[in-house]
């Protein structure tokens, strides 16, 4: 038996997320029945972390264990081949060792740290070539005071201001690695990269962010939300539309062949 990872990439517009679910329009859905189609046999599939339903990633990994003998750019092309335009596989990695051993390769267990970005269009109209796969506000936003809002939140915090109701991670515990706030004309890029997200926590994030950069708030208001530990109070989810699972970070002992994730190829 070997474990093979590949590297997702897709546009979350036309899928109800990437967890499979009875209706079968999910991401997992599409890529599990592309994999039965090409290896002709079923294959589970584990991912290193779910989206919701019109988020994006740029780079989502997933393992699955077959006793199939393909090489990489086979199973490349091949489950490429049963798979809607919206979704495609970048690459593969047999693995080696055993799968069953308990520091093996895990897409998720083995996953270091996480790196989202969210891209808003921040302009007074918005554009209909953005939509879906950018967020959109049309007062003017001060990046200069959401970068300087952001310094409470580095480092390792209760989140829980930020956290969904129905959220199913057991802490809201995790650590903040880093924030990246630029702006390149109307698009203001954010780049969070954690050991971990709650579910909507960039997106809760970012329509606090949104709420300090137009003035609506001070710069102090996201460390006062830390502190609160209450959903209530801070701003609601942002749309996710804008939404984009970047990079994961594993071990360089695994060496997957992960593309640079410091930019948007399409922004």
């Amino acid at each position: 038996m070997k474990r093979i990872a590949i590297g997702l990439q897709y546009d979350g517009q036309a899928w109800h997320g990437y967890q499979k679910q009875d209706h079968g329009l999910t991401v997992q859905d599409k890529l599990e029945q592309a994999i039965l189609e090409f290896a002709t046999v079923p294959l589970a599939t584990t991912c290193a972390g779910r989206t919701d339903a019109g988020v994006h990633a740029s780079e989502q990994v997933v393992h699955f264990d077959t006793d199939l003998n393909r090489l990489p750019h086979a199973w490349v092309r091949g489950i490429n081949a049963f798979l809607p335009p919206s979704i495609g596989v970048r690459w593969a990695k047999e693995l080696d060792g055993d799968p069953a051993a308990d520091n093996f390769f895990h897409a998720r267990f083995s996953a270091q740290a996480r790196t989202y970005h969210y891209v808003l269009y921040n302009h007074q109209t918005r554009s209909p070539l953005l939509n879906g796969r950018a967020g959109f506000y049309h007062h003017a936003l001060d990046v200069a005071r959401m970068q300087e809002a952001v310094r409470p939140l580095i480092g390792t915090h209760d989140f829980t201001a930020f956290r969904a109701a129905h959220c199913q991670a057991k802490s809201p515990v995790k650590q903040m690695h880093d924030i990246q706030i630029r702006r390149q004309g109307d698009l203001i890029i954010f780049t969070l990269k954690a050991s971990a997200f709650l579910h909507h926590m960039v997106r809760n994030l970012v329509g606090s962010l949104v709420y300090i950069g137009q003035g609506r708030e001070d710069v102090t208001w996201m460390g006062e939300l830390l502190v609160a530990k209450n959903r209530q109070v801070a701003a609601p989810t942002f749309m996710p539309d804008g939404l984009y699972l970047a990079k994961i970070d594993y071990d360089e002992k695994w060496a997957l062949p992960q593309e640079a994730a410091s930019q948007l190829p399409w922004f």
